[in-house]
This record gives structure tokens, sequence and C-alpha cells, in this order.
């Protein structure tokens, strides 16, 4: 092989790469390659007729100075107008590139003086699962600020993929799947919510014609990152396909100061042979493989959100603190109500303080009733938001994510604190290191339950600032208590990436406990993410946002392939229901570490009725296998499973 081509391996994937241009050019992206299958003229291409005499490239980040027709990588310019197309890697005195070629990775930097521009990229291939990690950073070598409107990363995608499979729903119905043709138009997938969202997660999975969870080709990215996001699928009319994934950036968003950089999030990218089940198996075991992956089994866990709700009664506590350890409950999580002057959504928000007008001795009896039931203790928190009718806000109006020129717009009852102003970062930590060292706490559930709309920040847009400041403080956080799990949740769904997954534990994965969406919504989760990262919890006979009424046979195996809780009124149950919960969470206690470490998949079944999956052991000898009929089928009796994957 030349040396400007390197040559990325695992087991199953190949990833090509010529860095001879200014920005490296991926050349393959997909199935396992010897060195020997990597002859040059493979890549070759012809000048079209009617076209530039150079064929520019589709490098990482596409140059609209060297004559690429279509989206460009990096976006941006000069006070005056200048530095909008640049041209990496070009010199009077030569080449302005160095790489930097390791195993399995690889970092190539250039340079142009034209624009005073410097650009690096890192790719690294995980040798075990295959996935492909991609960063950017562009730093401003001038002596003149730059204004940086967009900076996203393009991988080549094969003529023969002409599907792709979209994650996106609402508020109670995340993470719903949708197929698109992938032919002629651009798939666009734009996220302004200031948080992943429920409806456009930044995600997506191209394919061979009719792929499906275990059969075909799939090419798949994830955008780890928290904030907007901008994800395009081009079919090329010059016959390259590609997708671009990148942070979406508001106006003014990003100024950079001579010598300033920005660092782009990372992208993961997976590929497999094996349809859906091959890349995000992937996925799985890369995020399994991370030193913040939970190592501990994980507890069966009671919230009180939908037991109580804010009717917060320390001796009705303590019974169903009873109740749950009588069915083998682990962990006992108290949900929202419990701090200061929080009777309802309309007040409480920022004052993290218990409320002694509700609880006159403190958590503390009911946190040791819990600990001496040989149970954990958790505690609900929102420190993103605040409350107009809060003791915080009055004191602190301009501390919050707002234009003081406008009207802030309110949601759910509640404004966003400005968490880059170091005065808020500092107060919010505070205020939860003063509870959680006052009390024997093991996990917080971390809400964030509003979009962020026209956060601005001294003036200027701020969601980019915000969810660094946001990262920087569970950071902090994690650091003063490594003892402390901590849950993302965001109005169910509405942040789930693998970069909040850095100082978070698990993901609350839907405010919606019905079983029937449930069937859906996590099926459409475990695309990328494992089964033990899914908050599953058991809700009540009648769900709370639907009003459907299951079964709790249906309601209790439905969540037994996540992480399982219960969010029910233990006091309002039958003596029945309870020794069922129990035999239920005691087969969970006996298989979590199948369900937890074995490979998780989804089948596809001839009844368009049914949803099939199944988490198989990493030795292929044992399965648990879910067959659920979710509405009426065409037929009397349905095909039987064929269930793939365990040794013959």
């Amino acid at each position: 092989m030349t040396p400007l081509m390197i040559h990325l391996r695992s087991r199953l994937v190949s990833v090509v790469v010529e860095v001879a241009g200014g920005v490296p050019t991926i050349l393959h992206w997909g199935a396992g390659l010897d060195e020997d299958q990597v002859p040059v003229a493979l890549f070759d291409r012809a000048s079209p007729r009617g076209a530039l005499d150079v064929v520019a490239p589709l490098s990482l980040v596409p140059e609209h100075g060297s004559g690429f027709p279509g989206r460009a990588g990096l976006v941006g310019h000069r006070a005056d107008g200048s530095g909008w197309a640049p041209r990496f890697g070009l010199g009077d005195s030569g080449p302005r590139v160095e790489h930097d070629a390791r195993a399995g990775s690889l970092r190539v930097s250039s340079s142009d003086p034209v624009s005073g521009l410097e650009l690096q990229i890192d790719l690294a291939l995980d040798p075990d699962t295959g996935v492909l990690r991609l960063s950017s950073s562009l730093t401003n070598s001038s002596t003149r600020a730059y204004g940086l409107d967009g900076l996203s990363l393009t991988l080549p995608l094969p003529g023969r993929a002409r599907e792709a499979l979209t994650i996106g729903g609402r508020w109670t119905r995340e993470f719903a799947l949708h197929r698109h043709a992938f032919t002629d138009e651009a798939i666009l997938i734009e996220n302004h919510r200031g948080r992943t969202s429920h409806d456009r997660p930044p995600a997506a999975f191209t394919g061979v014609e009719g792929f499906d969870s275990e059969r075909g080709e799939v090419w798949a990215v994830h955008l780890g990152w928290s904030g907007n996001a901008r994800l395009v699928l081009d079919p090329g009319r010059d016959g390259r396909r590609s997708i671009s994934v990148g942070e979406l950036l508001l106006p003014g968003e990003i100024l950079l100061a001579p010598g300033d950089t920005y660092q782009t999030p990372v992208v993961y990218a997976a590929y497999s042979g094996e349809g859906t089940n091959g890349v995000s198996n992937a996925f799985h075991r890369h995020l399994r493989a991370r030193d913040a992956h939970p190592k501990t089994p994980r507890p069966v866990t009671l919230n009180t959100w939908e037991a109580v709700y804010f009717n917060h009664d320390p001796a009705t506590l303590q019974q169903l603190v009873d109740h749950a350890a009588e069915i083998g409950i682990e962990r006992f999580v108290l949900d929202d109500g419990w701090f200061h002057g929080r009777r309802d959504d309309h007040a409480g928000l920022g004052d993290w303080w218990v409320d002694e007008t509700v609880w006159p001795n403190g958590l503390t009896p009911l946190i040791d009733h819990v600990r001496s039931l040989d149970m954990t203790f958790g505690l609900w928190f929102e420190p993103e938001m605040v409350n107009p009718d809060s003791d915080l806000y009055r004191t602190h109006p301009d501390w919050v994510l707002a234009d003081e020129g406008y009207p802030p717009v309110l949601g759910r009852n509640q404004l966003v604190l400005d968490l880059a102003r170091p005065e808020v970062a500092d107060h919010l930590f505070g205020r939860i290191d003063a509870v959680l060292r006052a009390h024997d706490i093991s996990f917080v559930k971390w809400d964030m339950n509003r979009d962020i709309v026209h956060g601005s920040h001294h003036g200027h847009a701020g969601v980019h600032a915000q969810t660094l400041a946001l990262y920087a403080l569970l950071a902090r956080i994690r650091t003063a208590h490594p003892h402390v799990e901590i849950e993302s949740c965001s109005s169910g769904g509405g942040r789930t990436d693998f970069e909040i997954l850095e100082s978070t534990c698990r993901f609350w994965t839907s405010d919606c406990n019905d079983a029937l969406e449930r069937q859906h919504i996590q099926r459409g989760f475990s695309l990328l993410f494992p089964p033990e990262l899914m908050g599953a919890h058991i809700g009540g006979p009648r769900s709370h946002t639907t009003g459907r009424a299951q079964t709790l046979a249906f309601r209790a195996v439905t969540a037994l392939f996540g992480h399982l809780g219960v969010e029910w009124n233990l006091l309002r149950t039958s003596a029945d229901e309870r020794s069922l919960l129990g035999e239920l969470i005691a087969f969970y206690k006996e298989r979590r570490d199948l369900l937890h470490t074995g490979m998780a998949l989804r089948y596809e079944h001839p009844d368009a009725a049914i949803i099939a999956h199944g988490v198989i052991s990493t030795d292929r000898s044992d399965a648990l296998v879910s067959v659920a009929r979710v509405a009426t089928s065409e037929h009397l009796v349905s095909e039987p499973l064929r269930v793939r994957g365990l040794d013959s």
C-alpha cells in the first residue's frame, strides 16, 4: 500500500484513508480488507465531461474552495467577509500537511496560511468492535477573529446504500423508527431544541435495499452531543453518496479569537454486513468498554413519581418503603416534591434544600429506614431550571439563559439557568454538594424538562456554552461524589447520546410506562444503547400517559428487558399483585447478568403484529426472548419465531 494511504483495521471492518491532500479522505469504510485487497486503482475517479478539470475529493471536511460541489464541511468567515472558503494543505514552500498514524488511529494536521486557519482531524478504529470515532478541531492562527458557522465531518457511502432508517418521535413516544428511500433527495435531520431532543436525535442508519434487523449491509452514525445537531444524508448527483454530521451552531455562537480552538463533538460510526443488529451490537460493546460504564449489577429501582406525585407524606412514604422491601426492591428513589416550596410544578425549582414544612425532621429518617432494609436511596433534581416563583429567581433574575431585551419564553412554568456563568455553576454545585454530603444518597435522577429557546448568554447564542457547562458541572459532581450514580432524564428520553454517558449511568427512556408503547420505544432505543442503560419501569394497571389498561404480566415482561424498576403505588396493590411482582423481580436478579452483558437482538417476524427481541449470551449458549403481540393479526395463528444467534 502506498504510504499516502492509511489502513485502519479491526476484525470485521476496514477504513482506508488517503492523506495526500490537505484534508484526509476516506476511500473505504466497510467490510474488512486484507492489505493486498486495496489497489489504488480501485479508488481512482474519472473526471466527468462538463465538470471541473480536477475532481475535488469527498474529504472528511469537503472544501468549497477546492471545487467540491456539495455542502462544505467548514463554514465561516472573518468580519470583512474573507476566509469564507479555505483550502488546507497549500503553501508557497510546499504542502502544509502532517499526519501521525499509530495502531488503529490517525491524526492529520493541515493549515491554510491564506485564511489563517489550522485544521486537525482525528480518527480511531476500535479493534474489538469496529466502531470508528472521528473528531476535528479548528484553530484561528490569524491576528483577527474568525466567526465559525459550522464544522462537520463527512463519511462516504457506497452506491448500494439506498435506504435510510432514522429515530425520532415526541414526548412519551420516543425512538420511533422511520424508514426512508435514500435515492434522489437529501435527508436532513436538524435539531434546534438545545438538548438531544425527543424528535430528532443525532443518529442515522443507511443500508442496502431491504436491510432489516438481521440482514443486509448497514452503515450507522451517531453524534455524541447533547445540544443542537445537524445530519445530512446526501445522495450526491455526481454519484458520491455521503453523510455529514456535526453540531448545529446558532448565529454568532462561535467567534474564535486569535489562538482560539473549536473542538467538534465526537462522531461514532459503525458498519455491519448483518443488519442493524450488527451495528447496534458494535455500539453496545463499545459503550460497555468505557471506563464510565456501570460495572455493578443494576439494582431494581422503585421511583415514587407515579406512586405519590407531589403528595409527600413521610408516614405514607415509609409504608411504601416497607412494601418495596418485601418484593425485593434494591433502590428507593424520591422524585419531585421534596425541596423548598415545591407543592406543584409552578414553584420551587432552584431552591435545593429540604422543605421543612413537609419534612420537619428532614429526609434522614426516611433514608435511614430505606437503608435499614438493605436498599439504597436516590433523589430527584432538576438543577438546570428555575421557577420564577422561587427564592433563587427573586434574588438572581439575571441568572437565566435569556436575552434581557425580550420577555423570557416559559416552558412547564420554568426558565433555564445560564450554567456558563461561573457564579451559577458554583451556586448549583454548592447546593447539590450540600445535599449529597448531608445524606446517604447513592443515586441522582437528573432531570431537564424543557427545550432551550432563545437561550442567550450575555446577549449571544448560548446553547454550545451551556452544553459544555453542563458536562463540566456533572463531572465536578461525579469527582466530588464518585459513589453517586446519575441518571440522565429529560422529560423522559429527550437527552440520550453517547457524550452524556461520560457522567451518567443510565437513561430514563420515556415518561410513558404504557407497556404497549414501550415495546416500540425500547426497540428504537436498543439500536444505540444496551439494555442496562435503559430505565424500564412497571407502571400501574392504567397508564398515566395514555389511559390504557394492561395486564401485570405484559407490563412486567416488557420492563424486564432493561434496567428494571417499579413506578406504582404499592400501597394500592393486592397481595397477589405484590407476589407476582416479587417473582418477576427475583427472576430479573437471576438473569440480569445475561440481560446486561449479552447480545441484544431484534428479530423480524413475518407477522407485523408481533414484536420480537431477545438477549443471547456471548458464548451463544443461553438466551431470553420476548415475543409480544401488539395488535390483532391477519391470521388466527402466527408462524413460530426463528431465533437466530444461538449456537447450533
